[in-house]
């Protein structure tokens, strides 16, 4: 079976999710059932109105570029650059912001586009 390749994704500005200053893209699901698919892209988050997301799956992120403020539902607030790490277990609530521009790369387990 043959490797699957997207060439320049990260330099790819992902589609607009939220508030004109959020987006996120699809890169890649496995191909197995939809209750152990597993999904990576790219995440953007612009200076600007805060995106708060809550998490109904497991996903991890690593910062590529920029710079994030993450403040979780129990006030614990972090700012990241590239090379953090993060893990985001399903039901929690993140508050993402950022003062220029972020972009990071996540996997999830979920299924594509369902974000």
């Amino acid at each position: 079976m043959p490797m699957l390749f997207k060439k320049g994704a990260s330099s790819e500005k992902p589609p607009h999710i939220a508030n004109g200053n959020a987006f996120l893209g699809d890169c890649f699901t496995s191909e197995t059932d939809a209750d152990h698919q597993i999904t990576s892209g790219f995440y953007r988050q612009e200076a600007g109105t805060p995106l708060v997301y809550k998490y109904d799956y497991d996903e991890m992120k690593v910062i590529l570029e920029g710079n994030f403020t993450m403040e979780d539902e129990t006030g614990y607030k972090v700012t990241a650059g590239p090379g953090d790490t993060f893990y985001f277990k399903a039901g929690c609530t993140i508050t993402f912001t950022s003062t220029d521009y972020g972009l990071a790369f996540f996997v999830g387990r979920r299924v594509t586009g369902t974000a």
